[in-house]
C-alpha cells in the first residue's frame, strides 16, 4: 500500500486542478467563445447554442468522473476497494462517461447533416473529426464496461480467498 501512497496524492492534486480548469471552461470559456461565435457568424443560426449546451454538458460528465474518481482514491487507501460501495462510484463513472458519449453522437449525427445538406459548410474534416471522437468515446466507454467486469470478478475471488482463509 505505501508505494500507492505515492501516486494518490500527485492524482489527487492532478484531479483538483483539472476540475478548475473545468469550473472555468464551463463558466467563461465555453461562454465565451459560443458567444462571440453566434455573434460573429449569424449564418449558423442556433449552432453556437446547440454547441455551448453540449460543452457545458460534456463537462458536468467529466466533472462527475472526477468526483467519483476521488471516491474510489479513497476505497483504495482504505483497502476497500473491492467493496460493493467501490461499485456504485464505478457505475456512476460508467453511466457518466456513456452520457456524455451519447450526448456527442447525437449532436456530432446532426451537426455531419447539417454539414452534408448545406454547402457553404461543406468541408469534410469536421465529419471525419467528430466520427473518430465518437469512435473513440464509445471505446472508452466499453473498455470501463470490461473493467467493471473486472473488478467484479476481482472482488469475488477476493472474498472467496478470505472464505478460505
Amino acid at each position: 500500500m505505501q508505494k500507492l501512497d505515492r501516486v494518490v496524492l500527485p492524482l489527487r492534486v492532478l484531479l483538483v486542478m483539472v476540475f478548475a480548469g473545468l469550473v472555468v471552461a464551463q463558466f467563461l470559456s465555453l461562454p465565451g467563445q459560443f458567444t462571440h461565435m453566434a455573434a460573429e457568424h449569424p449564418e449558423l443560426g442556433g449552432i453556437p447554442w446547440l454547441l455551448l449546451t453540449l460543452g457545458i454538458l460534456e463537462v458536468l460528465c467529466f466533472q462527475v468522473v472526477i468526483v467519483c474518481t476521488w471516491r474510489l482514491l479513497t476505497l483504495v487507501r482504505s483497502d476497500r476497494i473491492f467493496s460493493e460501495q467501490a461499485f456504485g462510484w464505478v457505475d456512476a463513472i460508467v453511466w457518466s462517461l456513456a452520457a456524455a458519449w451519447l450526448l456527442l453522437a447525437s449532436v456530432s449525427a446532426y451537426l455531419v447533416g447539417v454539414i452534408y445538406f448545406t454547402p457553404e459548410l461543406r468541408d469534410p474534416g469536421i465529419p471525419v473529426l467528430l466520427t473518430g471522437m465518437v469512435l473513440i468515446g464509445g471505446v472508452v466507454v466499453l473498455t470501463l464496461v470490461v473493467l467493471r467486469a473486472l473488478l467484479r470478478q476481482a472482488s469475488v475471488l477476493r472474498s472467496d480467498l478470505e472464505d478460505v482463509i
